[in-house]
């Protein structure tokens, strides 16, 4: 999710429902800190506690020193980062290659741990390949070294995010494990977060993707779990009021020039699967300034009001019930837990 969840995003989250979001990725390499990427990336002036900074890199001591130095900047949870797959992380021997050496997946976690006096996590996937699935060894590893809890993408390295998403292994960590578990991988809708919770046992789920123009998921698996019923979809107003207050905020984030062309990802993202997409797209590509791209997107939610109140997505119901087949008599979800702000809180 680099490029996608920054202050402004996480903010919209959080609005929306989410109870927790995690920084981009923060090098643990000090001669990046000074960059104005990175600079942007330290940046939660405003922003809802807790603040969850997630960090990467191979090498003990830089992870020790880069969790330190983001705590002293207002980090309140340092997230360390074994689940990226990504090329340039993984040919740096960090991310997700860290878990084909579990020697050094140990002296990393202890060392962040013993650095600062803050909750740590991790996130990590099922292990390196479908031959080499070690996320129950990883899971122990971290336990024994103080971390908090842990996040499973259910998927390989090798897997990228193509593919099932192994939910029997993210319920194998969450029987091995004492401390929180949250499952992650393709969770979509409010029907697919009951069923993996009520499969894995997990006591949270972390979102990613799923939420990427459709923030409003945070609430709707929210009032789902509460109530057994679903929120209708937002209405067009409510939807470009949202849009255009997570620009504004975008705008002021990068400043103008910058700001335009990352908001296009949003902007193409909030818009997948609605009526008159690829016209949109084509236009938010070709505008170069906030004016243009504010006119585009009331262009784009003129023309959705005339065709009814609400959004209608292409893809709604869309893989959902072979999945709730393959979950049918799970069994009951464990609490969610509080660690994070109880932790804050002490």
């Amino acid at each position: 999710m680099a490029g996608v969840t920054d202050r402004p995003f996480r903010m919209l989250c959080k609005r929306m429902g989410a109870g927790y979001a995690v920084s981009e990725m923060v090098a643990s390499n000090p001669r990046l800190w000074g960059t104005d990427r990175t600079r942007r990336r330290m940046d939660h002036a405003g922003e809802v506690a807790p603040i969850a900074v997630q960090i990467a890199g191979a090498d003990p001591a830089l992870m020790a020193d880069a969790a330190r130095y983001n705590v002293d900047r207002g980090a309140q949870i340092i997230d360390i980062n074994m689940g990226c797959p990504a090329k340039k992380v993984c040919n740096a021997a960090a991310g997700s290659a860290l878990l084909s050496n579990e020697r050094l997946v140990a002296e990393i976690v202890a060392a962040v741990v013993r650095a600062v006096d803050v909750p740590v996590t991790l996130k990590i996937r099922t292990g390196a390949s479908p031959g080499e699935r070690n996320a129950v060894t990883i899971a122990r590893i971290a336990e024994d070294a103080g971390v908090a809890a842990l996040a499973v993408h259910g998927r390989t390295r090798a897997c990228l995010f193509a593919g099932p998403v192994e939910f029997a292994t993210v319920r194998a960590v969450k029987r091995a494990a004492r401390i929180p578990v949250f499952a992650n991988g393709d969770i979509t809708t409010p029907e697919r977060a009951r069923d993996v919770l009520a499969y894995t046992g997990a006591d949270a789920l972390m979102i990613g993707r799923g939420a990427h123009g459709r923030p409003w998921l945070f609430r709707e698996i929210t009032h789902f779990l509460a109530t057994g019923a679903r929120l209708p979809a937002p209405t067009v107003d409510e939807a470009q009021r949202a849009i255009v207050e997570h620009l504004g905020d975008h705008y002021a984030f990068y400043g103008a020039e910058l700001g335009v062309r990352i908001a296009r990802r949003h902007l193409h993202r909030y818009t997948e699967q609605l009526t008159g997409a690829a016209e949109f797209r084509t236009a938010i590509n070709a505008a170069e300034s906030t004016d243009a791209q504010y006119a585009a997107v009331a262009r784009f939610f003129e023309g959705l009001a005339g065709e009814g109140e609400r959004l209608r997505y292409g893809d709604d119901g869309a893989e959902e019930a072979s999945f709730v087949d393959n979950f049918r008599g799970a069994a009951q979800r464990s609490p969610r837990q509080t660690w994070f702000r109880e932790a804050l809180a002490a």
